[in-house]
């Protein structure tokens, strides 16, 4: 049996010839500066031939997947990934049900759910029923029948369970109907705001001839606001709705539009609204809200009035994770003492789930918190965890930096889960950047030595320890000396930012200053309230944002002249996004294609050198360089557009080229790399040295934007933010810029940020970087945990005031 999984010679990317035996069950870091090749390694050449080889074994078409550029890959497993992307968007999923948690739940309240008699108020429980195939329980003190509650009752995703009005949601859409009408015009000057005066002569003609099929008069210069209801209610409702019809009973309707038929134009609205699955370009009508009937809660009336020791399955998912913990732990004891074997069982599973993901720091979740807010970083550790529950061996697990968003307290935690995996057989690869995992790690590979065309060579390998006596190791160089602090803290222009009683979520009627012209990090624990505080309230009140809810005050925001707010949301879910189109490179690149005497003699145009137009791109793949190939029982995938050879433009586009490389060329260039060939193209050299200082020199301007870790979509749009001209004061505020990056490519980021206070601005960053906040002028930390135990103002001063505080995590983590 093979010991290794062996790599041969390879190339794939900017590798040069890589050759790496990786020991098999064990717990191996590959770490390096960011682009010198480690998801290269890990995901292209070791994901992507795992796949390969598990379709060609199962006698699937493989050619369908293209070997990546390695000489051959020796006793590889079957290998499962566990990235940052948040993947599911269903509005309906949740922590609990994503995880199974919630399950779990249902059973326990289907088992141990206690409701009062409606009739004589006497406590009727789950456990009076006949069987679980009965449809009633009788009540034991007077014979009143209640429905039975299955587990299916306390799903929101059921027809039994869901709440009626909202279908599950918790939240329903409704019209504003001021934004529909203007009640003070008539429909001839444009009393239904979204008819153009084409649409409106149309509509009025069918809406006339309708009410004149009824034997009444619509008034097209008569305010809306001086309609009778007869006549406000076929211009709303239309001649088919129930809100019209019952002032004509016996009446039938127009048979076609012309002679009347008017649907109404709020019904039409409602139509397309459905249509288009809320995708209408009408939304700006359309409005959601906690659902009234069950006040968001999702279930409908009877499953919400069953408990146990007066606790709703509502309430109990509101929790967070530690608090439901304790709870069921307290149940399974009642189990036990009543010898209820199977219910405790049931409560023993549901707490070693809890207790996993509570260990990978994310107690502060809750079962209801929807799954499309987690972040990256959550999403990962929550799968993570999950995974573990599987008791899979024989796997080879490749995890993409899981400490993202985690404070350093919990990274023991999620060490403790990785060791966990690799001790039941399994080999667990994890690509990092954390210095205190790489500590814990069995062996590492250090790539590089730089990124881009100056990494894709292993400069290192073995334990941490070994790596500091190997000349060319980047990582060794770095523990060995690692980054020094200012010496000198920067005091401020003496004038704060400050909000006054912060409420929100989770905050504690916290007042906290933060010092204009300074540094400022803000720390604390995951859920500690950091993004409450500084994009709940600091940042939506300077953008000026309606909500003004969750705090009493915020002052000197006058002395801020523009607001720049940089967070880890998803830049797009397109597709045909890349880093060019994002930085408006290609714009400039088309023009610049389009003025070449090839271009010109041959009639092309800007727009013939657009992959997302008609015209120039390959019509095959519609400018995506791929097509999708269905793979039945597994995921699509991509597979090379045969016609353009992924080069997503037509041949005679190909054929104009700029310092002997086409349009698709370029793309397929580094940020770096694509330097020298723009001097003197003042424009595009300006944002590549933008991006280079933001540390993403290494990305290719071809690039998907959906590919691109939170740290990168963040750093790329702080590099488009600063490629505006600079007005006044501003004050950025960035969340956790350092993900992703190598301890080495901090210093870089640390330059910009330093860069920008220098220049008179300020900036506020969210991160757990100890070497970052040890950098910082000011820090203000929350805690001090996560949830309700959080949202506290735990410290605040220079690092090493907070280093000092006895009562702050982050401070016990500053201390050199």
């Amino acid at each position: 049996m093979n010991q290794f999984i062996r790599i041969t010679n390879a190339t794939e990317n900017n590798l040069k010839n890589v050759s790496v035996d990786i020991p098999k069950n064990q717990f191996v870091v590959i770490t390096g500066p960011s682009g010198s090749g480690k998801s290269t390694l890990a995901l292209d050449i070791l994901q992507r031939e795992s796949q390969r080889q598990y379709m060609e074994a199962n006698g699937i078409i493989s050619s369908l997947i293209n070997k990546p550029k390695v000489a051959s890959v020796i006793g590889l497993s079957p290998s499962i990934g566990v990235g940052q992307q948040v993947t599911n968007r269903n509005p309906r999923s949740t922590v609990g049900t994503v995880t199974d948690m919630y399950t779990y739940l249902r059973v326990i309240y289907e088992k141990m759910g206690e409701r009062n008699c409606p009739n004589c108020q006497a406590i009727v429980n789950q456990s009076m029923a006949r069987d679980e195939l009965s449809e009633t329980i009788a009540c034991r003190n007077c014979g009143h029948e209640l429905e039975n509650l299955t587990r299916a009752h306390f799903s929101f995703n059921t027809l039994e369970g869901a709440c009626p009005s909202c279908s599950g949601i918790g939240k329903t859409v409704d019209i504003r109907i001021d934004q529909v009408f203007n009640q003070d015009l008539s429909l001839k000057d444009g009393a239904v705001t979204f008819w153009f005066p084409t649409v409106r002569e149309y509509y009025g003609k069918i809406v006339e001839t309708g009410a004149k099929h009824y034997g009444f008069n619509l008034e097209m210069e008569l305010p809306l606001k001086e309609y009778s209801d007869v006549q406000r209610n076929f211009l709303y409702y239309g001649a088919e709705s129930e809100e019209f019809k019952h002032y004509f009973p016996d009446k039938q309707p127009p048979k076609t539009v012309s002679r009347g038929r008017f649907e109404g134009v709020l019904t039409g609205l409602w139509r397309r609204y459905k249509e288009n699955g809320g995708n209408s370009v009408e939304n700006k009508f359309f409005y959601t809200h906690t659902c009234p009937e069950c006040g968001g809660e999702k279930l409908k009336k009877e499953s919400r009035l069953a408990q146990i020791g007066g606790f709703p399955i509502t309430e109990v998912s509101k929790w967070t994770l530690e608090e439901v913990l304790e709870w069921i732990n307290g149940l399974n004891r009642q189990a036990q003492e009543a010898k209820d074997s199977l219910t405790a069982m049931i409560l023993e599973d549901l707490a070693a789930k809890i207790t996993r993901i509570v260990n990978v720091g994310l107690s502060y979740l809750s079962l209801d918190r929807e799954a499309v807010t987690l972040s990256g970083g959550e999403s990962q550790r929550l799968r993570l965890a999950t995974i573990l529950g599987s008791g899979l061996t024989g796997v080879l697990y490749i995890l993409d930096e899981p400490t993202a968003g985690l404070h350093p307290r919990d990274t023991q935690g999620l060490v403790k889960i990785i060791k966990q995996l690799r001790d039941i057989g399994n080999t667990v690869l994890v690509i990092e950047h954390d210095v205190s995992v790489m500590e814990q790690a069995d062996h590492i590979i250090d790539l590089g030595p730089g990124a881009g065309t100056l990494g894709g060579e292993i400069v290192g390998e073995g334990t941490l320890l070994e790596l500091q006596k190997q000349p060319r190791s980047v990582t060794g160089a770095f523990v060995k000396e690692p980054y020094a602090p200012p010496a000198i803290r920067r005091a401020g222009t003496g004038q704060h930012l400050s909000v006054k009683n912060a409420y929100k979520n989770n905050l504690k009627n916290i007042t906290v200053s933060f010092p204009i012209g300074c540094f400022v990090t803000v720390t604390g624990v995951s859920g500690s309230g950091k993004s409450s505080l500084l994009f709940d309230i600091l940042a939506a009140s300077g953008l000026g944002e309606e909500d003004k809810s969750g705090y009493d005050q915020i002052t000197g925001l006058e002395k801020v002249d523009k607001m720049v707010t940089v967070d880890q949301s998803a830049l797009s879910r397109m597709q045909r996004s890349n880093v060019a189109t994002y930085t408006e490179v290609f714009t400039l690149l088309r023009n610049l294609f389009s003025k070449l005497p090839a271009a010109v003699d041959t009639g092309l145009t800007a727009k013939h050198f657009s992959f997302n137009t008609e015209g120039g791109r390959c019509e095959n793949c519609q400018g995506l360089g791929y097509v999708l190939a269905k793979m039945y029982f597994l995921p699509d995938i991509e597979v090379e557009c045969p016609l353009c050879h992924g080069k997503r433009f037509k041949e005679e586009v190909l054929a104009v080229t700029y310092q002997d490389r086409s349009i698709s060329d370029i793309l397929d260039l580094s940020i770096e790399e694509s330097l020298p060939l723009f001097e003197g193209q003042k424009k595009i050299t300006a944002i590549i040295g933008l991006l280079c200082e933001v540390g993403l020199g290494y990305l290719k301007w071809g690039q998907t934007l959906t590919t691109l870790s939170g740290g990168e979509g963040q750093r790329l749009k702080l590099a488009r933010e600063l490629s505006k001209p600079a007005k006044g004061h501003a004050l950025y505020i960035l969340d956790e810029p350092s993900t992703g990056l190598h301890p080495n490519d901090v210093k870089t980021l640390l330059l910009l940020i330093n860069k920008l206070v220098d220049a008179g601005n300020t900036v506020i960053v969210v991160e757990h970087n100890t070497d970052i906040i040890r950098a910082s002028d000011w820090v203000i930390d929350l805690g001090p945990e996560g949830g309700e135990a959080g949202g506290y103002l735990v410290a605040e001063g220079t690092p090493e005031q907070v280093a000092a505080n006895k009562e702050s995590y982050t401070g016990a983590y500053l201390k050199v």
